[in-house]
């Protein structure tokens, strides 16, 4: 948005200075994407993996217990997201998380939540910092 913006009733808060440096409507979009993206256990699950290591599909499958297919599904759902990516050698393809601050921002984002849901899990009666 530019310029001021006048909002018709006047609540106090003073929002319309800030409406200048609100993201612009694509990137919310992008954002919802991402969130789609999250929206599958099993796919986060395979994101997170590939934070930590380099893998092809037919051993990610084994590390998740799920098929082939099913596996090569979340990847290709990732890779469209911009958020894995992959290179081939000889017939083989791997998969590792992308290089990006917005795969590392995801990455510590779902290692944070998995905290949060299980404190328990780290010994601990509360989530890290």
């Amino acid at each position: 948005m530019t310029g001021q913006v006048q909002l018709p009733h006047d609540h106090g808060q003073s929002i319309e200075r800030q409406l200048d440096h609100m993201p612009q409507v694509e990137q919310f979009q992008t954002v919802a994407n991402i969130f789609k993206q999250l929206g599958d256990g099993s796919r986060i699950r395979i994101f997170w993996l590939l934070c930590h290591c380099e893998e092809c599909v037919i051993n990610l499958s084994s590390m998740v217990d799920m098929s082939s297919p099913a596996v090569s599904h979340h990847l290709k759902q990732l890779k469209s997201a911009g958020l894995i990516l992959s290179r081939r050698e000889g017939k083989e393809v791997y998969y590792r998380a992308a290089d990006t601050e917005q795969a590392q921002l995801l990455h510590h984002m779902i290692e944070i939540m998995v905290a949060i849901a299980c404190p328990s899990a780290r010994g601990e009666g509360k989530a890290a910092p």
